[in-house]
């Protein structure tokens, strides 16, 4: 396995971490970081589908002439983003 090097800042989070009692070893403080990386980096990837998807569906809408003003646009966006974070929760 590689070895890494950690600031001081990350070890001391690394070993407040394992001072809790929530975590017996490095290895499961790092799995966990991970775990949280690897569900961030999915649900960043989802916002991106949709926004593309939406776009995608804004593009064809302005090409059928049946397109709605940008603040209208961007307000759905917004609420479609939202609806992305709370069900994430």
């Amino acid at each position: 396995m590689n070895s890494i090097t950690l600031t001081s800042n990350q070890e001391q989070l690394i070993q407040n971490l394992l001072a809790t009692g929530k975590f017996n070893n490095v290895s499961e403080v790092i799995q966990a970081a991970l775990s949280l990386l690897e569900q961030e980096t999915i649900a960043d990837q989802a916002w991106l589908d949709e926004t593309r998807i939406l776009i995608d569906e804004g593009i064809a809408s302005l090409e059928n002439g049946e397109g709605i003003d940008g603040e209208t646009f961007v307000n759905n966006l917004l609420t479609n983003l939202q609806n992305i974070k709370e069900s994430q929760k």
